[in-house]
């Protein structure tokens, strides 16, 4: 299965959002980029990547452990950036970002714990990705325009554990289909 752990916004935090990206998407070029939908966007905590079966229920195990550790939190989307010259546009965060970059940390710990092969250590910046494009593109309009968004504050209460379905239909512009297969409540509650 191709996983990663992820805290998703609530439905009205991501309809907010959506509002915003509608008004990034009448900007000029904004066809040129290959836009997110409302049901893929989260935030990545650590992406585990093709995890072979058996793996599992230990990762899950050492997960459930993680978000047991972690406190629930305030965070609310705020602002965007970009990542490799365009190739990715995104909306940013505000709130307590160390608790957050602590749940990633823990995370990817949990990862490797369970023997799933992480790669190299990066530091964790809060990010959702809204837009990608394969080529180079100057997004700034885009990142001046959510400059000054921000959405409502929400306590984050939970760590999920996403499985990422590949578009397997051929058709230009599909999206990957994300399933979360397992949630875990912050703090040990529940």
């Amino acid at each position: 299965m191709r996983l990663f752990a992820a805290v998703l916004p609530p439905e009205d935090v991501t309809h907010e959002l959506a509002a915003e990206v509608a008004v990034l998407r009448a900007l000029p070029g904004a066809d040129g980029l290959r836009w997110t939908g409302r049901p893929g966007w989260h935030f990545t905590l650590a992406f585990f990547g093709e995890v072979d079966d058996e793996l599992v229920p230990d990762l899950s195990d050492r997960l459930e452990r993680a978000a047991h550790r972690t406190e629930p939190f305030p965070l609310a989307l705020a602002g965007g950036g970009q990542f490799g010259h365009g190739r990715a546009l995104w909306a940013g965060a505000s709130g307590d970002l160390e608790t957050l970059r602590l749940l990633a940390d823990r995370a990817e710990a949990a990862a490797r714990k369970a023997g799933v092969p992480m790669g190299e250590h990066r530091r964790y910046k809060a990010h959702l990705t809204v837009a990608r494009s394969r080529d180079a593109v100057d997004v700034r309009p885009y990142v001046e325009s959510l400059r000054d968004f921000t959405s409502r504050t929400w306590t984050v209460a939970e760590l999920a554990l996403v499985r990422s379905n590949l578009p397997r239909s051929g058709v230009p512009g599909e999206q990957p289909r994300y399933e979360a297969v397992a949630r875990w409540a912050l703090g040990g509650a529940g």
